[in-house]
């Protein structure tokens, strides 16, 4: 998941998403869409929504979702440098992969905003043909993106060293009771492949330290902002999200010790500590 929306060799590596018309309206009603719940409708109405659609429905300050069509692309501006410098988000029609960037951009401008910006820094550096290590951090939590939010840092440790059983089936309880949580969704790659129930999907995660959702959010989006954080996909940590609590139908034992999925820790990793809630 390394391309930008509409980098025809990243299309040919991504996920293929059903057509609208097969995909059952019920798959939005999975947690990872809960954040998104209030523009269900875009998803499962029976038409696509188009651009004016999606500007009304969607208002963003400073920018606005643009057909990508040869008009556009004829300015030869990178993705990302048409956003930054014109405000303009490069948006295909009946595009499952795009209308969900859409929606993070209308539910976390702060963080997409910050995205954006570093990757201009970078491409203003290596230029728009070669990436370095931070744009393709930057990119997969993008694409693949959650923040988690830990309440209890004693469950940490379980993180770190992939004891899945133990975060996930041993201490369900916190994943209930606040403990510890996913925060935000923020990879719309992760919301077109859950386009099909049951696939296994593995965010890529920024932790944060504290008790409130949106402050950590905002942690997040700060500290992208400042450099902080990003700087190479070794910072993220996979999350399995399929072993969440109530994320998936089948949680026993024998799902838990599908290494293939739950996969241990690789000698040597490591993960850096958490940011922490203002």
């Amino acid at each position: 998941m390394t391309g930008q929306p509409g980098d025809a060799g990243a299309d040919r590596r991504r996920f293929l998403a059903p057509p609208r018309g097969q995909v059952d309206p019920a798959c939005f009603r999975h947690p990872l869409f809960a954040q998104y719940a209030g523009h269900r409708a875009l998803l499962t109405a029976s038409a696509w929504p188009g651009i004016d659609t999606l500007n009304a429905a969607l208002p963003l300050p400073g920018r606005r979702f643009a057909a990508q069509d040869a008009a556009l692309l004829a300015d030869g501006l990178h993705y990302e440098t048409r956003i930054a410098t014109q405000g303009l988000i490069a948006t295909r029609s009946e595009n499952w992969h795009d209308l969900f960037n859409a929606l993070v951009w209308a539910r976390h401008p702060a963080i997409k905003s910050a995205l954006n910006a570093r990757q201009c820094l970078h491409i203003a550096t290596m230029g728009p043909r070669r990436r370095n290590r931070a744009q393709q951090a930057l990119t997969q939590f993008d694409e693949c993106g959650v923040i988690v939010r830990v309440a209890d840092p004693a469950l940490l440790p379980l993180w770190d060293g992939h004891r899945w059983a133990d975060l996930f089936a041993a201490q369900a309880a916190r994943w209930r009771d606040g403990g510890i949580a996913v925060a935000a969704v923020v990879g719309h790659a992760l919301m077109e492949q859950a386009l099909l129930p049951g696939r296994l999907l593995v965010g890529r995660a920024v932790v944060v330290q504290g008790r409130d959702d949106a402050a950590c959010v905002a942690r997040v989006a700060e500290a992208i902002a400042a450099g902080e954080i990003l700087d190479d996909p070794l910072e993220l940590r996979p999350l399995p999200l399929a072993g969440v609590p109530g994320w998936h139908p089948r949680q026993d034992a024998a799902f838990h010790g599908q290494a293939d999925y739950f996969r241990p820790l690789r000698a040597g990793r490591r993960y850096p500590p958490p940011l922490r809630e203002v």
